[in-house]
């Protein structure tokens, strides 16, 4: 819901540090294998309670989600290199609840359910963008994206809130783990609705 807004703001920054790191040499799949790296980083800190180290290690990890795009237009987007970014993105978004997991009991339960609404977002998510590549729907990408991106009411943009607030309030991640697979669950109701509108209507 906030993708859009948000990447405005931030986007003339990344191409800025994206051009630099292009011109050093730096490939856009290097990028996104190092930030998977400090994402999984994170999450042993997650797995350890050391929640203000892996918070760090969580924005930098995002901080490399931007970057890889950035990197990939001032060179040569792939394939490849879309397919790289969202199966490890897929992973780590996974692998933050499980982490909380590990680190107490309590938290298994939300935990289970927030991986279960994540299926149900990226399901809806990658389901769509096949089909709209199926119909060769290239003139309505999104700007940087390397297939078509359909929005929701939960995107990337309040992942990295809810993630945060996880990592600020480790105390009340239960809480929060069910507000935040609620709200995933009522996103995929949206996209799911709004999927078969659309391609009833154009079969």
């Amino acid at each position: 819901m906030l993708d859009r807004p948000i990447r405005q703001l931030i986007d003339p920054a990344l191409n800025s540090v994206g051009a630099l790191l292009a011109r050093g040499g730096l490939s856009a799949s290097a990028v996104t294998v190092a930030g998977f790296v400090l994402g999984m980083g994170a999450c042993l800190g997650i797995g350890l309670e050391q929640y203000h180290l892996a918070l760090g290690l969580l924005l930098a990890n995002r901080l490399a989600d931007g970057l890889d795009g950035a990197v990939a237009r001032r060179t040569q987007p792939t394939d490849a290199g879309g397919y790289l970014d969202s199966v490890l993105d897929t992973v780590f978004y996974s692998a933050v609840p499980f982490a909380f997991a590990i680190a107490r009991p309590e938290n298994t339960l939300p935990a289970a359910f927030l991986i279960f609404s994540f299926a149900g977002t990226g399901g809806s998510f990658l389901a769509h963008a096949a089909l709209m590549a199926k119909r060769d729907a290239t003139a309505h990408q999104v700007q940087g994206k390397s297939f078509f991106y359909h929005r929701g009411l939960m995107e990337g943009t309040e992942t990295i809130v809810f993630f945060c607030l996880f990592c600020l309030l480790p105390d009340r991640f239960p809480l929060l783990g069910w507000m935040f697979g609620g709200l995933c669950l009522l996103t995929t109701l949206i996209r799911l609705a709004s999927g078969l509108r659309e391609f009833s209507r154009h079969p």
